[in-house]
């Protein structure tokens, strides 16, 4: 991975440090966040976020004993979601679609178990959470076709809901390892927002993505992190992930090897 050698301010930014970056940015100013157990990228830009913002930004990561304050799992989360405590949510998929759709379930004929083409691990109450916290981050490592799709084989979480149901929550973003896009509840489609350093041209966007997206005619590169943030990513917010998600800590930046 570039940047994996990159321990201080400079160095090239990795793809998963540019996911990281322009999520957190997105977490400016909000007041609770919550990641689940599996999303070391949302709980990266959690922890970055929460350095910036001066101990105002709290930080739920499901699972972990020293950086959530839940006592009761899974049922404490869907509990202070629903009572409207938390800002922003994190969920991915084998399959994201156009009107953000997410797919945790499987591939191909999935009632003809196990011929089933893939299996994933499942929904595990996306679909609630997708309704209730009022900004819910999509985002997901692979950039292909693959992965982001016309239509999901299995709706897990619907990105859009009848006009006559009232929905204080919902998809406001996608961040890949190529670029940004935010979802337009208007058009219910995606909107490319921002291209990664090294993301690629439109028209190669284009081809590795499965579903049709709204694009403006000058498309701005993601901003590149500066000094600062890439120093307190790389030590401070490094060995704070390390504490739940060891793995991709030392994958990401060498941190417990």
């Amino acid at each position: 991975m570039a940047g994996q050698g990159n321990k201080g301010d400079g160095g090239e930014v990795s793809p998963v440090e540019y996911m990281i970056t322009a999520i957190a940015d997105m977490l400016d100013g909000l007041g609770h966040v919550a990641v689940g157990a599996r999303s070391p990228i949302p709980g990266s830009a959690a922890h970055l976020a929460a350095a910036r913002s001066g101990g105002r930004l709290r930080v739920s990561i499901l699972g972990s004993r020293q950086h959530s304050s839940f006592t009761d799992g899974a049922r404490e989360l869907f509990d202070c979601a629903g009572q409207g405590r938390i800002d922003a949510f994190f969920l991915s998929g084998g399959q994201i679609d156009g009107q953000a759709n997410i797919n945790l379930v499987g591939v191909g004929d999935i009632a003809a178990y196990p011929r089933a083409e893939a299996r994933f691990p499942g929904s595990f109450g996306s679909a609630y959470l997708y309704y209730v916290v009022p900004r819910v981050i999509l985002f997901h490592q692979e950039h292909s076709p693959r992965v982001l799709v016309d239509k999901v084989d299995f709706i897990s979480a619907p990105g859009t809901s009848p006009p006559d149901v009232h929905r204080p929550g919902g998809p406001y973003a996608l961040v890949t390892t190529r670029c940004v896009f935010r979802f337009e509840s208007s058009s219910a489609r995606f909107r490319l927002v921002s291209v990664h350093e090294e993301g690629g041209s439109i028209s190669e966007l284009r081809a590795a993505t499965g579903f049709d997206f709204d694009a403006p005619v000058s498309v701005p590169v993601t901003p590149r992190p500066d000094a600062d943030v890439l120093h307190a990513l790389r030590t401070t917010v490094a060995r704070t992930v390390a504490d739940t998600y060891p793995a991709f800590a030392a994958k990401a930046w060498g941190i417990g090897r």
